[in-house]
């Protein structure tokens, strides 16, 4: 008998099995399957590595003279090989038994009903799925085990406690050898593939991520780790909504009509715990709850379908969820541009979301959605926050908008579009977010007494940029009520600010709605007759903060902030108020030149003040 196995009979290991029943066998290797195992095994496949195992067994059977074994036909090419998913390589590999006319041997459906389809004869064998499995690494979880560690060279560590009190310690002293997790990670991956409850939910060239049961476990190899590394999570609780305390009109609000929410929180704070329980409460009051998840790791009911990356792109598997069209998707988690874009377009096209977010306070949570929605429309992508706080409801928000005055400035021409963030248990405002001065700006209503408020520091920054306008000197700022100031400025400067008839002071009032007194420094009593911001005299205070070093390009004026991505931060100058941003995904913030937070910046660092950056 002559046989030509197809690569998925060599991975399986599905030719030596047959070896003992066969005498007289004559196998075929067509050089396509070993150019295909080749290839699989230099980009770090597993599958890849399995078949040439599998040769290195024909070859020794081959030697002690139980078979014969020959290499026959060609290998693709790269053309072939890059369109093998379109059976380019199946192709020449039944070209070789039909040459031959041999029996094709292949576990791959569509390869043997093609091949039956040509005359070819064709052996097909079935995969074997396994009913059930241990886990070869379940000895290290008990009850209050969330997450298991291992790594070569190191003593295997889990996290175990409740979510308010988890602890990382080590719970086995013998240190892992590189043998014992090289097994470890081949008894995973090999369970997950042949069990029915388990699966690859990624397969990357040094990354494998599985999902077992309720298991979620990665396995990261060299090059892409120093080591090999196992980490194995599993939920250690699954709630309701009964088993949060929080105030019932927000399981009303869920449920009388579609609504975007965002679940927010630090790592492993309880976020998609929670988000579990939501989808299962909107599913039991008659919700279609879908879910998109990569990898999938909710613990949710059978009646609710998890959705992965369609081709690897989210925004192709929202393209599906709205021909299935869910009431209600949960999306865990969003973190990048694009999977803003994904929740923001599927919430304006009518489909309730529910996205899991990491955020250290609430108001972050909002904050990640500006510069990435439209600022207008976030009250329509976003209307509730939920931040998740050691597995405990700690914030609710409210989220609106309202055509206004923003808190704290009075003329009328000040009237714009502001998001309201309110408490969502006693309607208390707590953020105001809109443009001021073309920048967005996040200013808190709750500051302490005594501290200038978010509107207080935006209005002297206002003042000043506008006395800066016309003053050759230094210029301090000081608001003595909601609607005036006083200004110092120097000596020579006072005709300049004033104008002649005092016309140029009153545009000024005008403009901003603050009545102003235009003083000189020696009036200012706590400036000890000296200038304080950075004039020259008195005692420069150090600035709070982390001190950074701006960068002037032809375009912009760049701060570089490494580790902030996605904080809202206050930029000063002396431990002057200039302006908030929100650090960029590249971990910059970026002021256009020209603009007048640019210039006011760039004119702090010609006067050699420090600049410096603190959590807004």
């Amino acid at each position: 008998m002559t046989l030509v196995p197809d690569t998925s009979a060599v991975i399986d290991g599905r030719v030596s099995e047959r070896i003992d029943d066969s005498d007289g066998l004559t196998v075929l290797i067509p050089e396509a399957v070993v150019g295909e195992l080749e290839s699989q095994a230099n980009a770090g496949y597993d599958s890849g590595w399995s078949g040439l195992e599998e040769l290195q067994r024909l070859a020794t059977l081959a030697d002690e003279g139980t078979i014969e074994l020959r290499y026959v036909g060609r290998r693709a090419s790269e053309g072939e090989q890059a369109a093998a998913n379109e059976g380019e390589v199946d192709a020449i590999i039944r070209d070789v038994a039909a040459d031959n006319d041999a029996t094709l041997l292949s576990s791959d459906i569509v390869q043997s009903e093609v091949a039956k389809a040509k005359g070819i004869d064709v052996e097909y064998v079935e995969p074997e799925i396994d009913t059930g499995g241990e886990l070869p690494i379940i000895e290290f979880f008990d009850d209050e085990t969330m997450s298991v560690h291992l790594k070569t060279g190191t003593q295997p560590k889990a996290k175990r406690g409740a979510l308010d009190g988890m602890s990382y310690t080590t719970i086995d002293e013998t240190v892992s050898s590189e043998t014992q997790m090289d097994e470890w990670a081949d008894e995973i991956e090999s369970l997950a593939r042949s069990s029915s409850d388990g699966f690859v939910e990624l397969s990357e060239p040094g990354m494998t991520i599985i999902q077992y049961e309720d298991y979620r476990i990665a396995v990261a190899r060299p090059p892409f780790a120093d080591g090999i590394e196992i980490t194995a999570v599993r939920p250690i609780a699954k709630t309701t909504l009964d088993d949060y305390a929080f105030d019932d009109r927000l399981r009303e609000r869920l449920l009388e009509q579609e609504r975007g929410v965002l679940i927010s929180g630090s790592p492993g704070a309880g976020k998609s715990t929670f988000a579990q329980a939501v989808a299962e409460f909107l599913t039991d009051n008659d919700y279609a709850v879908k879910t998109m998840e990569k990898p999938r790791d909710l613990q949710v009911g059978d009646d609710i379908t998890q959705y992965t990356a369609l081709s690897g792109d989210m925004a192709t598997t929202a393209d599906s969820l709205l021909l299935v069209r869910p009431d209600y998707t949960i999306y865990d988690e969003v973190r990048k541009t694009g999977d803003f874009d994904v929740f923001a377009d599927m919430r304006l096209a009518g489909v309730g979301m529910v996205g899991v977010v990491h955020a250290t306070r609430a108001i972050d949570a909002l904050q990640r959605l500006v510069g990435r929605v439209e600022l207008g429309m976030i009250p329509q992508v976003v209307d509730t926050v939920v931040y998740i706080d050691a597995g405990e409801v700690h914030t609710v928000y409210d989220v609106t908008t309202e055509v206004k005055v923003p808190e704290g400035l009075t003329a009328e021409d000040l009237a714009r579009p502001v998001i309201q963030v309110a408490d969502f248990e006693t309607g208390t405002p707590a953020y105001e977010i809109y443009t001021f001065n073309r920048q967005v700006i996040t200013v808190p209503l709750d500051d302490e007494a005594g501290n200038d408020t978010g509107v207080d520091r935006i209005a002297k920054q206002e003042i000043e940029r506008e006395i800066r306008s016309v003053a050759r000197g230094h210029v301090n700022v000081e608001l003595t009520g909601q609607n005036n100031a006083i200004v110092y400025v120097e000596e020579s400067d006072i005709s300049y600010v004033i104008g002649k008839g005092g016309g140029r002071i009153s545009d000024i009032e005008d403009r901003l709605g603050i009545d102003i007194d235009v003083r000189t420094h020696e009036d200012n009593p706590d400036a000890g007759g000296a200038a304080t911001n950075g004039s020259g005299g008195g005692v420069e205070a150090e600035p709070a903060g982390e001190i950074v070093q701006p960068e002037i390009t032809a375009r912009h004026v760049v701060i570089r902030m490494d580790g902030h991505v996605g904080e809202t931060v206050e930029v000063r100058a002396d431990d002057e108020y200039l302006f908030t941003a929100t650090v960029s995904s590249g971990g910059d913030i970026q002021i256009s030149r020209g603009s007048a937070i640019a210039e006011e910046l760039e004119d702090a660092i010609d006067r050699k003040q420090q600049i410096a950056v603190l959590p807004a």
